[in-house]
């Protein structure tokens, strides 16, 4: 007879952390753009583009230094997210580097400016200290819950980072939009961090007070409405969001700042009379600036009819070219590098960039990159549901949903579902400001999932439990 010791192992149920997977799709995330970057130089001259190659590496290196960060401090994080935010980043600099090419953007900026200087190699600079910013997160963000201490310090930082554009002498305006601070030679958008540090604001926020939120009052047309002394966070929200915009001109980042609150304000109570309220005041208050304000107004008009005023109004003009990008590119598009986009000229690579797409890649590859981008939503959300603590639910759907909120601005703004708001796509269009905060928003998803998937310890064994077994001969 024989006897066999049965032990338990304490620790972590196992689980698959799924690194392979994500080193496996960031393969072709960085594939995928290189073969862009190649096509691109043979439309163009016939050959193959001199700088493929440090093009090549720099997206690896910056790809497998991600991972590498990912790997090690966030083991379980989602697998999707990093590798779609390479290759949003990777088609933006394929794209940026097309236009650098341009001989009518080139003669513009010399005959405006005396120079021109290319911005895909500050792109790729930017994107190196984006990456920089995620793996920043992830090292010294060990627990997303951390965040919540900082609730109404938050909610000063995000105050102190829309006001900064309308200090004298440190803030400048931009056809019209005073969005901008300059330091040290460096132009910088503060609304596009804004938005992360408001998310955890609200995320606070609303964890403390959604019960009170979703009292209701009385019941109108179908809608439970709140209580009257409940509607002072959303009338504050309102009336700042309005001060951005009739101060600083700042069409998107109003709308992005009202609408996130709202949706997380749903999310929190469940109350669908929210979204209504939110979306009858947002209506309200733009139209009620739009009709003083000339910059909006501007927009307005070069939303509802710009070929009629294409010659008095350089946002019309602006909007003609675009729509007639679209419309050149049909379905399938005239190939990468083989579209007249240039023609649009300020912005073509920054607020239009996204009509670059629709001309040289068509309607299929305008789908093609929404798509992309609505997995990255999907699994901001999926993140949101698996998270274990209300604020990390909070602050994942918060983030998602200015990031598409983001999309939903600048796409419809450009294929003329709305008025311009000027806006940058997510990862694609050029400008530091956007790239950085998007890796930044990227990271705190990150951690949140990884916290979200990390498999519960295993409970500890049963000291009076029978440890041992007999075992027949």
């Amino acid at each position: 007879m024989s006897v066999v010791t049965n032990t338990t192992t304490i620790g972590a149920i196992e689980a698959p952390s799924r690194r392979n997977t994500e080193l496996a799709l960031l393969g072709f995330a960085v594939a995928i753009p290189v073969f862009a970057y190649l096509n691109v130089g043979l439309a163009l001259d016939g050959e193959v583009p001199a700088g493929m190659l440090g093009y090549g590496l720099g997206l690896a290196l910056l790809a497998t230094v991600a991972h590498l960060v990912v790997r090690k401090w966030a083991p379980y994080a989602d697998p999707l997210l990093l590798p779609l935010a390479t290759l949003l980043n990777g088609m933006g600099l394929v794209l940026i580097w097309r236009l650098d090419q341009s001989p009518r953007l080139i003669a513009t900026s010399m005959r405006l400016y005396k120079s021109f200087s290319p911005d895909a190699p500050a792109q790729m600079m930017y994107s190196a200290i984006g990456i920089a910013m995620l793996a920043a997160v992830l090292l010294l963000l060990k627990d997303h819950r951390v965040l919540q201490r900082y609730t109404y310090i938050s909610m000063m930082a995000a105050l102190v980072l829309l006001l900064l554009p309308l200090v004298p002498g440190l803030g400048s305006a931009v056809y019209g939009a005073k969005i901008w601070i300059n330091v040290a030679g460096f132009s910088i958008q503060p609304g596009e961090f804004a938005k992360i540090v408001l998310a955890v604001f609200f995320s606070g926020y609303l964890m403390v007070k959604r019960d009170a939120l979703a009292l209701a009052s009385r019941r109108f047309m179908g809608l439970y409405l709140p209580r009257g002394r409940d509607l002072g966070p959303i009338l504050t929200i309102w009336a700042v969001s309005l001060l951005i915009l009739i101060f600083e001109n700042d069409l998107g980042t109003s709308l992005l700042f009202f609408g996130m609150f709202v949706i997380m304000l749903y999310v929190a109570t469940e109350r669908t009379s929210w979204i209504v309220m939110g979306l009858l005041m947002s209506v309200a208050g733009a139209v009620g600036v739009a009709s003083f304000a000339s910059h909006v107004q501007a927009r307005v008009d070069a939303w509802a009819d710009p070929f009629s005023c294409a010659e008095k109004v350089a946002a019309c003009d602006q909007m003609t070219e675009v729509l007639m990008s679209f419309g050149s590119g049909g379905i399938l598009g005239t190939g990468l590098g083989q579209g007249n986009s240039d023609l649009i000229g300020f912005a073509a690579n920054s607020d239009f960039i996204f009509a670059t797409v629709g001309e040289e890649l068509g309607l299929a590859g305008v789908m093609v990159f929404l798509l992309l981008y609505g997995l990255i939503i999907e699994r901001g959300i999926r993140t949101s549901l698996a998270a274990r603590d209300p604020f990390g639910k909070l602050l994942a759907m918060g983030l998602s949903g200015a990031f598409a909120l983001q999309i939903f601005v600048v796409a419809g703004g450009v294929m003329g579902l709305i008025p311009l708001t000027g806006m940058t796509m997510p990862f694609l269009a050029y400008g530091g400001s956007s790239v950085i905060a998007n890796w930044a928003l990227i990271g705190i998803l990150i951690r949140i999932s990884d916290t979200a998937r990390r498999p519960a310890p295993a409970p500890a064994p049963n000291p009076d439990a029978e440890m041992t077994q007999v075992v027949r001969p």
